[in-house]
């Protein structure tokens, strides 16, 4: 992952975004008092400002939230979230916002950034596992940044997220009392449509020719989890290039283990997949991590990822 804007640099944009806000509220003042009820009665009914972080945040916050929260996503379609950096606007965005839905190591720039009483981070909300281990060479990319000791994709395990869905929508209800029982009855309704999601997976995993998922990056560790399988990444996160020693070692894996499917990502290149798959004797697949808005919305993407984990596993139907 890149480290974004460091601490500092976060800082120092929150305090020009305060002038600025100051400024504007300045400018402002003699129009305010001359519209009088009619201003007040305008900032009464407005929704709160609610911030999504990413796109499986986005998803669930539009599902939770509703149309009584407006919305900002920080993360635009098509850019890896772990290479966020934020501009003016965006921090201005996060003073504002009632209330920030982030997961707190995905995006540097935003765990620095985030005012602490008016966020939610959603790795609080569940049970979650422990990061994999760093290479050598890993380690000294990654030295810049603050690591943390658990792994944050729990989007990939629809049961999380559903855990998720209904800490949401308390939270919203918090923030907003006003609407406190419409979010608490979407989160319901979300947290439904997750279990779902999740008894198909169960069901059309449970028997398969095999269980070793061979992946670009350590993305699917909740996945594997959840459904009894094992993941062996190539990389621990796509901004580094596996060694050959490394490359090797998973290929040998993957021949012992019966792999028929190097799995890559829509973001990442698929070069080192492929090549990977030349020497096993492999095709390879794209498993979506959803770290980016997919072509449908998070539960189609889901489905399809099942559909691929299915055929590249040998599952009966």
């Amino acid at each position: 992952m890149m480290s974004g804007f460091s601490r500092s640099c976060a800082a120092g944009l929150l305090a020009g975004a305060t002038l600025l806000t100051t400024a504007a509220c300045g400018a402002d003042s003699a129009g305010t008092a001359a519209s009088g009820t009619d201003s007040a009665q305008t900032t009464a009914s407005a929704k709160p400002n609610v911030v999504a972080a990413f796109y499986p945040l986005q998803w669930l916050t539009e599902q939770v939230g509703g149309s009584d929260v407006q919305l900002t996503v920080l993360t635009a379609p098509g850019v890896e979230p772990h290479d966020l950096e934020l501009g003016i606007k965006q921090v201005t965005d996060l003073q504002n916002a009632a209330l920030t839905v982030y997961i707190k190591g995905v995006q540097p720039a935003v765990d620095d950034a985030v005012t602490p009483d008016k966020s939610f981070d959603a790795a609080t909300a569940v049970t979650t596992l422990p990061a994999g281990e760093h290479s050598e060479e890993e380690e000294e990319g990654h030295a810049h940044e603050e690591e943390i000791s658990y792994d944050p994709h729990i989007w990939l395990d629809p049961s999380r997220l559903a855990t998720v869905a209904t800490k949401l929508g308390d939270r919203l209800a918090t923030a907003d009392a006003a609407h406190a029982q419409a979010y608490k009855d979407r989160a319901a309704k979300a947290a439904a449509a997750l279990g779902a999601l999740d008894q198909e997976f169960t069901q059309g995993l449970t028997s398969c020719k095999t269980k070793t998922l061979v992946t670009a990056h350590e993305a699917f560790g909740y996945l594997a989890d959840r459904y009894k399988l094992k993941q062996v990444g190539i990389t621990l996160d796509p901004e580094t290039e596996p060694s050959p020693a490394r490359i090797s070692e998973v290929a040998k894996l993957a021949k012992a283990e019966g792999v028929t499917t190097i799995f890559t990502e829509s973001l990442v290149s698929p070069k080192v997949a492929e090549v990977l798959a030349s020497q096993v004797g492999a095709k390879t697949a794209v498993l979506d991590p959803l770290e980016s808005k997919p072509s449908g919305d998070y539960l189609s993407a889901m489905r399809d990822n099942l559909k691929t984990l299915q055929t590249a596993l040998g599952c009966m139907a």
